[in-house]
């Protein structure tokens, strides 16, 4: 692993030498002077096809990013993770979301003891539970059936398995209801809990410590929901609640039993546990075979991103095309772009992986970063986005990569809807990147006036992503896609993406106002002129 300030390395400088020499071309000459480019700038793995063919590279490109990923170490990084080495160093954890999808049998030690067998102790616990739930042996407090389920949980605890939900729709059990809470704001709660029978309704309270602010805050308020509906019996909780978490004082304390406690560990970060113990609600929603067919296809790019040499390896792929963009063409966002409606939270789930991850500015030595390090990620599914934003994508000011997510075959095939929807999809990948020139509108005889506005200059870069169908196998290569994609960037910016240091002031400085805007007595404000002026107005409104 280089020692250099990455804008020192070789590589590097050489990379801001050539986009000197490129940055000018466009896509149409590239595909001119490579009539099989469309079939050579392609990978496949693990059932997944990456057409990187429209982004705006060279041979000589693709060979300098592969040259700056051996410079930077991103193999010894890889097997270092991979081994359970302590790569977050910050806080001192082994980062092994990996190891929540090995095998039976496989060995990874932290601190001198095998994880594996632990996870499987919890996977098959979940698998119990959620065939209690499934079959209707899990009984509320009156003797009727759970009908409900509410996962209560933030950030991880939300993302992945609200995300997971939808992906998997198709293969939920559809006797029962699905709900999420996340939000402190009180009409979340309201909302999900709205009609709904107490004594048919269970919560999945998730939580690693238990204290988490707006997850306890919902969680009392769901208490209280279900003692008001069921007559104040305390013993009532034990029946509509279950943990995950590592507290076991707290859940106990809460009313829980503890034999209904789902643990994970310190070296599973939050938006890496949607395949934990988090994703109790999802095993319930799609039955423990789908849920296990779910981490074989994480287990199954693992593996790929572990062993494939760089240049054929899907993830370090996107990874290197991120960087060259964002650190070389100043490109600030990604567009996602799923082309399936179950894939509608997608992005914003990515939005957590990527921007909690690599939205840093401080390297692993402590020092400031001086190029760009996580874009952000943003996007929403299908057709939806062609009606409003990807004017800006087309014509606007922004350069901003693109990546197509698609499927050969879709799940409920009515009539030519797929093939309408694929169409579109293979469609504004080809616009993005070849546009219409000026002679092609006037061609069409178009008003000379008219003619600077319907110009499309195209060279907007784009990846293609297909697979054959949206099922848990293929939802949980993607996914892992993605995380290796992002931990392949962070290794060539040398920061940890697997701390989160910056979602803590604004918690620190929200405990301190909570007791100043529920005072009765006016509280003494010590903030800043503008703090303390509203949080005087919002007291004046709300009395």
């Amino acid at each position: 692993m280089s020692t250099k300030p990455l804008t020192d390395s070789p590589a590097w400088k050489a990379l801001q030498s050539h986009h000197s020499e490129v940055a000018g071309l466009h896509l149409r000459e590239l595909f001119a002077a490579d009539p099989g480019r469309g079939d050579n700038l392609t990978a496949e793995a693990c059932g997944i096809f990456l057409d990187y063919s429209k982004n705006r590279v060279t041979d000589k490109t693709l060979e300098l990013l592969l040259r700056l990923a051996e410079e930077r170490g991103l193999r010894e990084r890889i097997d270092a993770m991979f081994r359970g080495d302590k790569i977050n160093i910050t806080e001192n954890r082994a980062v092994l979301h990996t190891a929540l999808r090995a095998p039976r049998g496989q060995k990874i030690v932290v601190d001198g003891e095998d994880v594996v067998p632990a996870v499987h102790e919890v996977l098959d616990k979940m698998a119990s539970f959620a065939d209690r739930i499934r079959s209707g042996q899990w009984l509320g407090h009156t003797g009727k059936k759970i009908r409900n389920v509410i996962n209560i949980g933030i950030g991880g605890s939300d993302l992945g398995p609200v995300m997971a939900y939808e992906a998997l729709k198709f293969y939920s059990d559809r006797a029962l209801r699905f709900e999420f809470v996340s939000n402190v704001d009180s009409d979340d709660f309201a909302e999900a809990v709205h009609g709904l029978d107490p004594a048919e309704t269970l919560f999945v309270i998730s939580s690693k410590t238990f204290t988490t602010l707006e997850t306890m805050t919902n969680a009392h308020t769901a208490r209280e929901w279900v003692l008001r509906g069921l007559g104040g019996d305390e013993s009532a909780i034990a029946k509509h609640f279950v943990a995950v978490s590592t507290n076991a004082e707290k859940v106990r304390e809460f009313g829980i039993d503890t034999a209904n406690m789902f643990g994970f560990w310190d070296w599973v970060g939050g938006r890496y546990s949607m395949d934990s113990a988090i994703g109790l609600s999802t095993m319930v929603a799609v039955g423990p075979a789908n849920f296990r067919a779910l981490l074989d296809g994480f287990r199954e790019m693992d593996e790929h991103f572990r062993t494939a040499p760089f240049g054929q390896n899907l993830p370090v792929i996107m990874g290197l095309l991120a960087v060259w963009y964002g650190d070389f063409f100043d490109a600030q966002t990604v567009a996602v772009l799923p082309y399936e409606q179950y894939l509608k939270r997608f992005p914003a789930y990515l939005q957590q992986l990527t921007m909690e991850s690599n939205g840093k500015s401080i390297t692993l030595d402590g020092q400031h970063v001086d190029y760009n390090t996580g874009a952000i990620y943003w996007g929403e599914p299908g057709t939806n986005g062609q009606h409003s934003f990807y004017q800006l994508i087309h014509q606007g000011t922004h350069l901003i990569p693109c990546d197509f997510i698609g499927f050969a075959k879709t799940l409920n095939p009515i009539g030519r809807h797929h093939d309408i929807l694929m169409a579109n999809m293979f469609a504004q990948a080809e616009a993005l990147a070849f546009g219409k020139t000026a002679e092609e509108v006037r061609a069409e005889g178009t008003r000379e006036d008219l003619v600077p506005h319907r110009v499309f200059e195209g060279n907007r870069p784009s990846n293609t992503i297909l697979a054959e169908v949206v099922d848990p196998k293929t939802l949980g290569k993607l996914v892992a896609l993605y995380e290796h994609s992002v931990f392949t960037q962070g290794a060539i910016w040398n920061i940890n993406p697997f701390d989160q240091w910056g979602v803590e002031l604004g918690k620190v400085l929200a405990q301190r106002i909570i007791p100043e805007l529920e005072s009765r007595e006016v509280p003494t404000l010590n903030h800043d002129s503008s703090t303390n002026a509203l949080i005087t107005r919002y007291r004046r409104m709300n009395q």
